[in-house]
């Protein structure tokens, strides 16, 4: 498996109006044009954070520990959209969700405008292939973790400002 360089992202300013087209591709080769994507902090009613593997086969932060869901907006949907079907597809579930915030990301090779939403889930969840499993994770093992290599930068980031920002 690998991921389509050629899937069509919508380009977008920072608060989040759509100004263009590129592909995956041009999208994480270093020129770092401004795209949505989602994200999906799972906790169950004990306060752990569901947290997924990425496979080895993904070209950014393959191997490490992120976000439950995560994933990019695609050409043609909305926010909302993308959420529903990036959960069902990564994760196999249904449930209620809270947006949080937005922010833009940026590392060496791309730049994103992150929707973060919040859901509380105490059922079976399903990784799919596109995942190297998953599992939920106490305060004190993701703490130990973070600055390691085990976690990927983005998710220490934004695990860090929801701290700050008393959404965690």
């Amino acid at each position: 498996m690998k991921d389509n360089m050629n899937e069509m992202l919508p380009l977008v300013d920072e608060e989040g109006n759509i100004i263009g087209a590129a592909t995956r591709g041009e999208c994480h080769g270093g020129s770092k044009p401004l795209h949505p994507v989602v994200h999906l902090h799972v906790f169950n009613s004990r306060g752990e954070l569901y947290l997924q593997r990425r496979p080895e086969w993904k070209d950014i932060q393959p191997g490490k520990w992120d976000t439950a869901v995560g994933g990019h907006v695609d050409f043609g949907e909305n926010v909302e959209m993308a959420l529903k079907r990036e959960v069902k597809e990564e994760i196999g579930i249904e449930t209620d969700t809270q947006f949080l915030m937005k922010y833009v990301f940026e590392s060496a090779r791309e730049r994103e405008l992150v929707f973060v939403h919040k859901a509380i889930y105490d059922g079976d969840i399903h990784p799919s292939d596109e995942l190297d499993g998953g599992r939920f994770w106490t305060e004190q093992e993701i703490l130990d973790a973070i600055g390691k290599g085990i976690l990927t930068p983005n998710f220490e980031q934004e695990y860090h400002r929801l701290k700050e920002q008393g959404f965690i």
